[in-house]
């Protein structure tokens, strides 16, 4: 088998492109969209994943789903949890940082 060392090297340019096209692209298509607005579809983001948890725990409870989709609901629903109350966390420090602050 002959491997032409231009084209391996054009084959890992490709999949590195692919990897890492959209990395750098705002997440918003809209580039006018608000902080309240961004925030706003992360909670109903996180609000859908719970939802989503407890449709799928039902079923499971009931035999109508397997058990890799329920386990797969649940933790993502822990993952987006855990990172609400993170955000929470670092928001309530950052203001007693600011109410800290001398004037």
């Amino acid at each position: 088998m002959t491997v032409n060392i231009g084209s391996a090297a054009a084959a890992y340019a490709r999949q590195a492109q692919a990897a890492t096209g959209g990395a750098m692209e705002p997440r918003s298509k809209d580039p006018a969209q608000s902080f309240s607005d961004l925030l706003g579809e992360a909670v109903h983001n996180a609000i859908e994943t719970g939802k989503n948890s407890e449709t799928m725990s039902a079923k499971g409870i009931a035999g109508t789903a397997d058990l890799r989709e329920v386990v797969t609901a649940v933790t993502n629903a822990e993952v987006t949890l855990q990172t609400a109350l993170a955000i929470r966390d670092r928001v309530i420090q950052a203001y007693k940082d600011v109410i800290s602050m001398p004037i």
